[in-house]
């Protein structure tokens, strides 16, 4: 599987079920808190067309936000199962 990263904030509830969600599944992920990175901010505001949308994942050269949580997308957008 591809390089996996989250955009998130500490206070974001759909971060906290996507994080639980790659846990469940054992899909390492490497985060990055927009609260505490400028430039991750940045990132996150281009790939969403000017929105400050939580999470926000990078896998290889795509991103794509998962807010509001949609379980049945996610395990779409990254090709895997929907139940662990």
């Amino acid at each position: 599987m591809e390089t996996i990263t989250m955009y998130t904030t500490n206070w974001c509830p759909d971060c906290r079920r996507v994080k639980s969600f790659l846990t469940q599944r054992g899909i390492s992920y490497r985060e990055i808190n927009i609260e505490d990175d400028d430039d991750a901010e940045e990132i996150v505001i281009k790939a969403n067309n000017g929105k400050r949308k939580v999470p926000t994942l990078k896998v290889g050269d795509r991103y794509f936000a998962c807010s509001p949580f949609n379980p049945t997308q996610l395990a779409h957008e990254l090709n895997v199962p929907l139940n662990p």
